[in-house]
Parts: C-alpha cells; sequence; structure tokens
C-alpha cells in the first residue's frame, strides 16, 4: 500500500439476487410479470410467464401491457393456460 492511500472494500449484493425486471414497452416503469416471444415463420405471439432470465428475443410486459396485447391480422396469440394476470 502506497503512503497516504487507504483501501476500502466495497460490498456488493450477490449476483444471485433476482432484479426486478421491467416492462419492455417504451416509457412503462411498471413490474414485469410476463414474457412475451414471437415466432414470425408460423405469424405466433406466445405469453408465458416471466422467464427465469432475460432473454434479447423476448420481450417482458407488465400486467397492463399484457392485457392490452395485440397483434398483426391473421396472427394468432398463445397464452400459457396457468398465466394469471
Amino acid at each position: 500500500m502506497r503512503r497516504g492511500i487507504r483501501v476500502t472494500r466495497v460490498h456488493r449484493p450477490s449476483v444471485d439476487v433476482m432484479r426486478t425486471r421491467l416492462c419492455s414497452k417504451v416509457g412503462c416503469a411498471r413490474e414485469a410479470v410476463t414474457t412475451l416471444t414471437y415466432d414470425y415463420a408460423d405469424q405466433m405471439a406466445a405469453v408465458g410467464p416471466l422467464g427465469a432470465a432475460g432473454d434479447p428475443h423476448a420481450h417482458d410486459l407488465c400486467r397492463i401491457h399484457t392485457e392490452r396485447l395485440s397483434v398483426p391480422k391473421g396472427w394468432l396469440v398463445v397464452r400459457h393456460e396457468t398465466l394469471r394476470v
């Protein structure tokens, strides 16, 4: 240690602590409760429980945006049967 410099340890939370994920919709700061994924080839959108980890190809949604979800005409929305929003 150099003279005059004090080293202090910084406590950092454990990586195991799950952070609250927010809704992916622009301007929404609500907590995410579902995960939305798209299958473009089959023209299908799937909504299920919040995924265990964030996925760059999925969209986390809050309750309000899950309820308001709309898809293009001709697309199918598949909702996980145990989903309670």
